[in-house]
């Protein structure tokens, strides 16, 4: 049996947002997000980052945060975090859902269709 058999095109389809923060701002920002019906899941884990910021060199311990949400939820989602980021430039990168386990994306879907707009 296939597990991709019956994946629909919609207009709000699924996507993955990336974002590091601190351990304890991760925390604030998944809760939210979540209690607020914005999105769906938020995995954490830690890693190391090194960049470059204002000409001096960071070897930094963060958390990345995999968030998974509905393209009709993306703005409200971006602002929240913006909102309750503590870094001046965090990182928010959107990345398109091309296809997944049906079921799993349709709870995407469900967990999402109560939040704000």
């Amino acid at each position: 049996m296939n597990p991709m058999a019956g994946m629909k095109e919609t207009v709000n389809n699924p996507i993955v947002l990336l974002s590091t923060a601190s351990r304890e701002n991760a925390v604030v920002i998944a809760r939210t997000l979540l209690d607020d019906h914005m999105v769906a899941c938020v995995n954490m884990m830690e890693v190391r980052s090194f960049y470059y910021w204002q000409g001096t060199f960071s070897d930094d311990v963060e958390v990345l945060m995999v968030i998974k949400t509905m393209e009709s939820r993306k703005t409200a989602v971006l602002n929240k975090i913006r909102e309750l980021h503590t870094y001046e430039l965090p990182e928010m990168i959107v990345l398109p859902v091309i296809g997944g386990f049906p079921p799993y994306l349709a709870w995407i879907e469900e967990e999402t269709r109560t939040g704000p707009p």
